[in-house]
């Protein structure tokens, strides 16, 4: 919710709207219609004055919200239109923007130009730095079998979510298990020379020591010319520093996560299974947990 660019950044600017872009991109990715609709969503405007630049999914949340006066209610509707698979909640329903205190102390101001710093970060924040949940955000953290955080940007789409007021507790108390799915490459502008480790230290300065109990890595070795050509980017693989994780006192999950392809990606299917079975090894656990609970009731 923090998107200050592109599309989504001058929507928000012209029509006070929050940004649309990464909600768009969700409904699309659990639309149950795979063809025409979900190709009109993302279907992205070449040329026309004011329109160039544009999603076609982003004017229409943008027309939504302003027919309901309800950012996360024309969410919902959209999500009818695409036939989404899941339920998607905003993080927080306020204009918030994201601030960043580098390490020479510089402040910067906006997701666009936060992940275009050449200097490492050492904090992120929100400005206002106190906003609310949705109380449906809360109440899905609380049902969870599995709690995800990645693969993305760490800095910009990762840790801004455990800013909001309110999310952090509710993770933490949430019954489900938290697994961080570690970026395959070093970031520019964010994450350059990170290890597996350093990800994870960065999620729990931002909000608490302990928050994940679980994290995904990739354990296919990344070479050739995938490799070479990032490389020349002075962009590497992300190391898995396993002693350190160890002493985080974490659950590492390794598979091969890499996706065919010229570009270095994660394989969607390799996530997917892994989300799935930590789930349901989570679920299994909690209704374990309930069955022991009812029996010890019932000898008292």
């Amino acid at each position: 919710m923090t998107d200050d660019g592109g599309s989504s950044g001058i929507l928000r600017r012209e029509f006070e709207v929050l940004p649309p872009g990464d909600i768009r991109n969700c409904m699309v990715a659990l639309s149950e219609d795979e063809a025409l609709l979900s190709k009109l969503f993302q279907y992205r405007f070449s040329s026309g004055r004011g329109l160039s630049g544009h999603s076609f999914g982003n004017l229409f949340l943008t027309a939504l919200t302003h027919l309901t006066g309800d950012f996360a209610r024309a969410v919902a509707l959209s999500s009818e239109v695409l036939a989404s698979l899941g339920r998607i909640y905003p993080s927080t329903s306020a204009n918030v923007t994201l601030e960043a205190v580098l390490a020479n102390g510089k402040k910067v101001s906006g997701e666009t130009r936060i992940s275009r710093s050449t200097v490492p970060i050492r904090s992120i924040s929100l400005v206002p730095r106190r906003c609310k949940p949705l109380p449906e955000t809360l109440a899905a953290i609380s049902a969870a079998d599995l709690i995800c955080f990645g693969p993305g940007s760490l800095y910009t789409s990762v840790i801004p979510n455990l800013l909001v007021e309110g999310i952090v507790d509710a993770i933490r108390k949430s019954p489900a298990r938290k697994a961080y799915f570690v970026n395959l490459m070093w970031q520019p502008g964010e994450t350059m020379d990170y290890t597996a480790s350093d990800h994870l230290a960065a999620i729990h300065r931002h909000s608490v020591e302990g928050l994940c109990d679980t994290v995904v890595i990739n354990t296919r070795p990344i070479t050739g010319a995938r490799r070479r050509r990032y490389a020349a980017g002075r962009v590497f693989p992300v190391q898995n520093d396993y002693p350190r994780l160890a002493e985080m006192n974490v659950r590492v999950v390794g598979r091969n996560l890499l996706a065919r392809g010229d570009r270095i990606r994660h394989s969607p299917q390799a996530l997917a299974a892994v989300a799935v079975e930590l789930a349901q090894e989570s679920r299994a656990s909690r209704l374990g947990a309930r069955g022991l609970a009812l029996s010890a009731s019932s000898v008292l």
